[in-house]
C-alpha cells in the first residue's frame, strides 16, 4: 500500500510518500514554517511525490495528523486529506499526534510503557499513556502542568514529547515539536478507515474567541 502522509499539526508542515509493504519512505518534503501551512502544503505534496517517483494516482490511502495541536494547522491538514481522498476516490485516515510521538518513543523504551506530553501552552499539557506495544492505556486529555506532575509522579516508563520537561522536571529542556511524518504514514497504513476517520481532535477550546461585546444583533 502506498500512503500519502500529511502533518500540519504544529509548527512543521511535512509530507511523506510511504510504502507499507517495504516500510520505506519513498519521498518526503516539508519545512518548519510556524505559519502559512495552507499556502505551502500542496507544494510539499508535489515535491514528495516527485521525490518518490509516484503520481497522485498511485496513492492508495491518505493519512493525516488530527491533533491535538494547532487549531489552524489541524484544520488545514484534515481539509486537505479529505479533499484529496474525495478527488482520488481513496480512503483517508486520521492519526493522533500523541500516538505518533509514542511510536517514536517505543523504539528506545526497552519494553517499558510510554507517556506522551505535548506542550499545550498556557501552563497546560496534552497527555496520553501507552503500553509497550503502543496501545493507549488511557484517553487523551489536557491537564494543567501541576495536575500532570501530581498524577504521573513516579511514572515507571519513558516520558517524551515537547512537554515532557514540564511533567518531569529532571528531563532535558523542551525538545523539537516537529512530528515524524514517517510515523504518521506507518500508523496510517495500519489504521482501519472505517473507525479512523480524519476528524480534528481538540482537547480544549480555541485560543482566539469572538469579541461578543462588538457583535451586532440581527434584526
Amino acid at each position: 500500500m502506498i500512503v500519502l502522509a500529511l502533518d500540519t499539526s504544529g509548527s512543521g508542515c511535512s509530507v511523506a510518500v510511504y510504502d507499507s509493504e517495504t516500510e520505506a519512505v519513498l519521498g518526503r518534503s516539508g519545512a518548519d514554517l510556524g505559519k502559512g501551512h495552507a499556502e505551502r502544503l500542496m507544494e510539499f505534496v508535489d515535491e514528495a511525490l516527485a521525490a518518490s517517483g509516484r503520481s497522485l494516482d498511485a496513492i492508495d490511502r491518505i493519512a493525516v495528523t488530527v491533533g491535538p495541536g494547532s487549531f489552524t494547522g489541524i484544520r488545514v491538514g484534515v481539509a486537505a486529506a479529505r479533499g484529496l481522498a474525495l478527488a482520488l476516490g481513496k480512503p483517508a485516515v486520521g492519526v493522533s499526534t500523541l500516538a505518533v510521538v509514542a511510536e517514536g518513543l517505543r523504539r528506545t523504551a526497552a519494553g517499558k510503557p510510554v507517556l506522551v506530553a505535548i506542550d499545550a501552552k498556557r501552563d497546560e499539557v496534552y497527555l496520553q499513556a501507552f503500553d509497550a506495544t503502543g496501545s493507549a492505556t488511557g484517553e487523551p486529555e489536557a491537564l494543567s502542568v501541576g495536575s500532570a506532575r501530581e498524577r504521573f509522579a513516579g511514572f515507571d516508563g519513558v516520558i517524551g514529547g515537547s512537554g515532557a520537561h514540564l511533567v518531569a522536571a529532571d528531563l532535558p529542556l523542551k525538545p523539537s515539536e516537529l512530528i515524524d511524518v514517517a510515523a504518521v504514514a506507518k500508523l496510517g497504513a495500519a489504521a482501519d478507515p472505517a473507525s479512523a476517520k480524519p476528524r480534528p481532535l481538540y482537547l480544549r477550546g480555541p485560543d482566539a474567541k469572538p469579541q461578543a461585546g462588538f457583535a451586532i444583533a440581527r434584526a
